[in-house]
């Protein structure tokens, strides 16, 4: 995949990244305004997905809502690391913030190579099961995760996201915080506060 990233950028040059991962049928200026929620001291990186759908652009070809097509999903996932890699070398704590397609494109990255992540945000989204990336138990050992979910999410499968709140609050490892809200697809917004408190919490952490 020969296509230059987009990315809008705010906040510190230096320090911990956070990669803000759009929708499916988005684009990174609608996700970049989350910064404006988030901690004022860590820079942010609004990335454009690569392929386009719907007037915006998609992370991955899918088999339906939520199944990535594995190809398609390892395809966009070497290219973002290529990007990545070259504006946050080792050393730069980086985080992943991802909303429902940018989610799952999130957990994709994160199963691929935790260690690489200083904290990822699956935010109204589920991971890539049965696309490529594993799902092992205790996969994620010790990885800071965040996950917000809402009670009435009509957009991703239910079963998907019970998988997906199961494995990452249990069968990971991971050092999840987790929490459902009495919303549809949105995040709510006691789960922005709480995302930017976690946020805040891991990044001194991390350094």
């Amino acid at each position: 995949m020969d296509i230059p990233p987009v990315v809008l950028t705010r906040g510190a040059s230096e320090g911990p990244l956070v990669v803000l991962l759009h929708g499916r049928g988005s684009r990174e200026s609608e996700i970049i305004g989350l910064a404006d929620a988030l901690p004022a001291d860590l820079g942010y990186a609004a990335v454009r997905a690569p392929l386009a759908e719907h007037g915006g652009f998609a992370w991955f070809a899918n088999r339906g809502i939520g199944r990535p097509v594995p190809e398609s999903l390892r395809q966009t996932m070497d290219w973002f690391r290529g990007w990545l890699d070259s504006v946050a070398p080792a050393g730069r704590p980086v985080f992943l913030v991802g909303f429902s397609g940018g989610a799952a494109f999130a957990g994709g990255l994160l199963l691929d190579d935790p260690g690489r992540y200083a904290g990822t945000a699956v935010l109204h989204g589920t991971l890539p099961f049965d696309a490529g990336p594993r799902t092992d138990p205790d996969g994620l050992a010790g990885a800071p995760v965040f996950v917000a979910q809402g009670d009435h999410d009509q957009v991703i499968p239910r079963e998907l996201l019970d998988r997906t709140w199961t494995y990452l609050t249990s069968d990971s490892g991971a050092r999840t915080t987790a929490r459902r809200d009495p919303v549809g697809h949105t995040l709510a917004p006691a789960a922005l506060a709480a995302l930017a408190e976690w946020l805040d919490t891991e990044a001194h952490r991390a350094g």
